[in-house]
């Protein structure tokens, strides 16, 4: 997945955007471990820093990894693209002030230029570097990491894209990564979100974070990111009138929020939002950032609907998975049926005018097949829960946004996810080879989509559905959390992020 850029035909321009990008993004920064659009392949670019941190010796008699190739469609603003006309004239507008913050935010970061720096800042900045390079020399030696003990888990398998190395960030993480939470705010709007329902996450993840003593931390000049600590779905159900349907209350409040809290911290100011960080599933959640601009163009944003052709920006943001939890079900009901008992091929049930995949989805397969089983709204004598657990395949396909909690809800039921979407940034996937444990399928293949399934053999068949029971525990939502689970994860992914700025470059 990439983020399109506004002019691919000719290379300086290209590269003059990336560049520009750079200088805006944060004051006086730069990104200098670069994260590509498409998810990491691990290796880095030179860097030069001291370490005061240890972790067992490695043979680094290899040759340095290959320098990161920047790819200029990764360049950190991208334009808005349609096709219709409608379209092209609302994005018109829309591409017209994304120019305008880009010169806002470079007449901004120039003024920080000659700013005297944080000491404070300067030595978490020291505590990343060392970490970076003790990652790079980690990479040089994967043979070796039989050689660091972990009573939970050591990650191994084609589920990783580099087991060895996702193991040593994480464990770097644990021993250094800190979050500073805003106390600002009260709840139902902050400090608070729903823990049940398609929009758990948020609360889920703020109920975690709030108690948690290894990472959250009470004194900002010790941490490495700060978490603006606003729910989007609660400001909706509060403050969102149904019949004057004013989507700006959005904008105010956050906009609001994030001038409370720049007027009164300076950590703010210091990067333009770039260390700091929001976290929403619900569907408007890329438009709650848009009218504060470093939160929409630099800021790290968490998001289930991590779609590339919003703004998503996976060298900056962090997609997440969407979550169904039941009020009913107090706790996860996971497995199904070994491979040889699964009796339906494929298995889809969601609204068919949801987006525009589905309708192709359903064009082609709803009661056209009894190996593909679609349907619009599961029949009263058949369970949604049961089919999951006794199909082959589970179809993900996207509706008006990218993200679906039946991924999610396809692991849990040791179902291979074919994942049907477009744009879509698939969570955890900086570490996780969704390749090894899940099937695409294009929306052009959509009509040939049996003789893809049952072109995959037995064998892969098995080998696809026992990656899906490995990768479970990081999609596992626990209280109190766990090592490894989807809140670890979730904070691995934006350690990731935090890694990959490098504010005073």
């Amino acid at each position: 997945m990439i983020c399109k850029s506004n002019n691919q035909s000719s290379t300086l321009i290209s590269l003059t955007l990336f560049v520009v990008a750079i200088v805006v993004a944060v004051s006086y920064a730069t990104y200098s471990l670069s994260l590509p659009a498409s998810p990491w392949s691990w290796r880095r670019g030179p860097l030069s820093s001291s370490s005061k941190f240890s972790i067992p010796s490695f043979n680094h008699h290899q040759s340095p990894p290959p320098p990161v190739i920047i790819n200029p469609k990764t360049a950190l603003y991208s334009m808005f693209k349609c096709d219709s006309d409608s379209c092209k004239k609302q994005n018109g507008k829309m591409n017209k002030e994304v120019s305008k913050l880009i010169e806002e935010l470079k007449d901004e970061t120039l003024l920080r230029r000659n700013k005297k720096r944080d000491k404070n800042l300067e030595k978490v900045e020291a505590e990343l570097a060392a970490a970076r390079v003790l990652m790079r020399n980690a990479g040089r030696s994967p043979s070796s990491s039989s050689r660091i003990y972990d009573p939970d888990y050591i990650p191994v398998g084609d589920i990783y894209r580099n087991p060895y190395l996702f193991h040593r960030s994480y464990l770097l993480m644990e021993k250094l990564f800190k979050v500073y939470i805003y106390e600002e705010g009260e709840p139902p709007l902050f400090h608070k979100g729903p823990t049940f329902d398609i929009y758990s996450m948020e609360g889920v993840f703020l109920n975690l974070i709030e108690k948690d003593p290894n990472f959250r931390v009470y004194d900002p000049n010790r941490a490495h990111v700060y978490f603006l600590p606003f729910s989007v779905t609660m400001i909706l159900n509060y403050l969102f009138d149904p019949i004057i349907r004013d989507k700006a209350v959005l904008e105010r409040v956050i906009g609001d929020y994030v001038h409370l809290v720049s007027s009164r911290y300076p950590y703010w100011n210091q990067s333009l939002g770039s260390n700091h960080f929001m976290l929403t599933c619900h569907d408007w959640g890329p438009r709650a950032s848009w009218s504060v601009h470093s939160l929409y163009f630099t800021s790290i944003r968490l998001l289930c609907n991590a779609n590339t052709s919003e703004f998503f920006n996976p060298r900056k943001d962090a997609p997440i998975p969407q979550i169904n939890l039941h009020r009913d079900e107090n706790v996860m009901i996971l497995g199904g049926l070994p491979a040889s008992n699964r009796t339906t091929l494929a298995f889809f049930a969601g609204s068919e005018f949801h987006g525009k995949i589905r309708p192709i989805l359903f064009k082609y397969w709803k009661d056209k097949d009894g190996d593909i089983q679609v349907y619009d709204r599961v029949p009263n004598n058949v369970s949604y829960n049961d089919m999951m657990k006794t199909s082959r395949f589970c179809l993900c396909a996207s509706g008006y946004e990218v993200a679906s909690p039946r991924l999610v809800e396809a692991i849990y039921a040791e179902c291979v996810p074919v994942l049907i979407s477009q744009n879509y940034v698939l969570p955890f996937s900086d570490v996780l080879n969704w390749d090894a444990f899940s099937v695409r399928v294009s929306v052009s293949e959509i009509p040939n989509m049996k003789r893809i399934l049952l072109g995959i053999s037995d064998h892969e068949y098995t080998r696809l559905q026992e990656n899906v029971k490995r990768v479970q525990r990081h999609f596992l939502v626990n209280n109190p959390a766990k090592r490894y689970d989807i809140y670890h994860m979730i904070l691995h992914s934006l350690w990731l992020r935090r890694l990959n700025l490098n504010i005073y470059g």
